[in-house]
């Protein structure tokens, strides 16, 4: 995602899709649900369908002596005729009146529907109804009653047509009454008398309609399949739409591309990471090694002597996460000194489970030297029976009492001092501050540190928050390192995944050493 857009990139979506897959799976199950349901419970109706085929022959007309008009009418338009000579009349009228059964006109006009076959002159009249008999019943009776009354209008109009010939006999002298043209109007007058005998009127039932065997409505299985399409569509739209909704960072890869920073690891939820003065599990203990392991990889041609570890807004754990990855580098052999420099809300001396005293206030006001307010804290062992090798962790907690103005200590000579000295004492410095959207306190700290490491909480953090943290950092030129993921889902091994291998694989293949070689201390992170 560009930097201040509020599109989602394909990575992002597909994260979102992943996280919102039950509430997407629901939408589908409850619309298919439903249109199975629907069309189970509606009625079922049945189509008969009967034809009829036209002759559009010009022998008849030709016969008696008409001239034919329809060499110039197209196919489609003597076609569209057809089916407008079947529509219109009352052959519904006719129809109800005739099968009875509580039909009227109007059902018959909506159960009945006409089409032509393609390109030719046959026409297909069905009727739809809940009976497959009736159905087939009102099919037959619709296309009987049209060829009826073609037949005898075709009947009168050659009856019609003869008389209208021996008038025209009557009219002729009786020289021209029995030369050629008499003799011909007497033939016309005869085919014509012939004609009106006959049983055919232009039109003829090609084939009757017979009861259907299955219905034509409803589809069950196609509104069901239907239903679970639409479902699927509304499905994601409602999460793409709630992803709009809810501002939280839900996954690591979202932490990351609102950073735009590698991610250093995923700490998984865990109550043992905020206990009082405790030893880790192994399992939470590995993560914060492989997080060490991953920092040093990353940074590989850079010396990192002072780490602040960060984050946007308070309550997402950079405190927690300053602890024990300064525990971590400890207990792997490294001199460490964690510093508190959060001056508004300090908690290590509660997390340590310590008594708060002289510290980092008192140092920087010159009150105390920094030997005096530093503390040695033994570290206990991460598995039972193991052992803690006698190491200790150096912590120069916030102080007795409390500044009026944090920021001007923080960006004040003596702070550069404080920096300067503990960075030669120490293999590392891990420096937990305020909560960045909160207050301005730590960012003139920022600068003077060799690299910045942004905690962010999953399912707390607010993406707008992030996006403007990563912004203010992005133009202060502030190193920044990468990124943790606190309150992560955890595997079943305890390691945070990437690209479905773990940590420890990934950092093994990256520089050709087992897990173990890459955690060893070297004098830095």
């Amino acid at each position: 995602m560009q930097q201040g857009s509020e599109a989602l990139s394909l990575r992002q979506v597909v994260g979102v899709l992943r996280r919102r897959a039950a509430l997407i799976v629901l939408c589908v199950v409850v619309l298919a649900g439903a249109a199975y349901g629907f069309s189970k419970l509606a009625a079922r109706k049945y189509t008969a369908s009967a034809s009829v085929v036209f002759n559009n022959s010009t022998l008849t007309q030709q016969i008696v002596g008409l001239q034919s008009n329809g060499s110039g009418v197209s196919l489609l338009a003597r076609q569209a005729n057809e089916l407008e000579l079947i529509k219109r009349g009352d052959m519904a009228a006719k129809t109800a009146s005739q099968i009875g059964h509580g039909l009227t006109e109007q059902s018959v006009d909506e159960s009945v529907s006409v089409a032509g076959q393609g390109e030719s002159s046959v026409v297909d009249v069905s009727a739809t109804s809940t009976s497959p008999v009736l159905a087939a019943e009102i099919a037959n009776t619709y296309v009987r009653r049209f060829v009826d009354e073609q037949t005898n209008a075709n009947r009168a109009f050659f009856k019609s047509a003869r008389v209208a010939v021996r008038k025209e006999l009557a009219a002729l002298p009786p020289r021209q009454r029995y030369g050629a043209d008499g003799l011909l109007l007497q033939e016309r007058a005869q085919t014509l008398g012939l004609l009106s005998t006959l049983k055919e009127g232009g039109v003829q039932i090609a084939a009757e309609a017979q009861p259907p065997a299955s219905p034509s409505s409803p589809h069950t299985s196609t509104n069901a399949s239907i239903g679970g399409v639409l479902g699927l569509f509304i499905g994601i739209a409602l999460a793409l739409m709630l992803e709009r909704v809810d501002r939280r960072i839900k996954g690591s890869e979202d932490l990351e591309t609102v950073y735009d920073l590698p991610l250093l690891g995923a700490v998984p939820r865990s109550r043992a990471l905020a206990r009082r003065g405790a030893a880790l599990p192994p399992a939470e203990a590995e993560t914060f090694g492989l997080i060490r392991a991953h920092l040093r990889l990353l940074n590989g041609d850079r010396d990192l002597h002072t780490i602040a570890i960060v984050s946007a807004a308070a309550g997402e754990g950079k405190t927690t996460i300053a602890r024990r990855l300064a525990e971590a580098a400890a207990r792997a052999g490294s001199r460490v000194l964690l510093l508190e420099m959060n001056l508004r809300h300090p908690t290590l001396a509660e997390q340590l489970d310590v008594q708060p005293g002289p510290g980092a206030v008192e140092v920087l006001i010159g009150d105390a030297r920094m030997d005096e307010a530093t503390r040695s804290i033994a570290l206990e062992a991460t598995s039972p029976g193991g052992r803690a090798s006698g190491r200790t962790l150096d912590v120069l907690l916030a102080g007795a009492t409390l500044p009026p103005d944090p920021s001007a200590l923080l960006e004040s000579q003596a702070m550069a001092a404080v920096l300067e000295h503990a960075r030669s004492a120490y293999d590392l410095v891990v420096i937990d501050t305020p909560a960045l959207a909160s207050v301005s306190d730590a960012f003139p700290l920022l600068t003077k540190v060799d690299g910045v490491v942004i905690v962010g909480r999953i399912e707390h953090s607010r993406r707008d928050a992030a996006e403007r943290l990563r912004q203010t950092l992005s133009d202060s030129g502030v190193p920044l390192l990468g990124v943790i993921a606190n309150g992560a889902k955890a595997t079943g091994s305890g390691l945070y995944q990437r690209g479905g291998r773990s940590s420890s694989e990934a950092l093994a293949s990256t520089n050709g050493a087992s897990a173990p070689e890459a955690l060893m201390p070297a004098g830095k992170v």
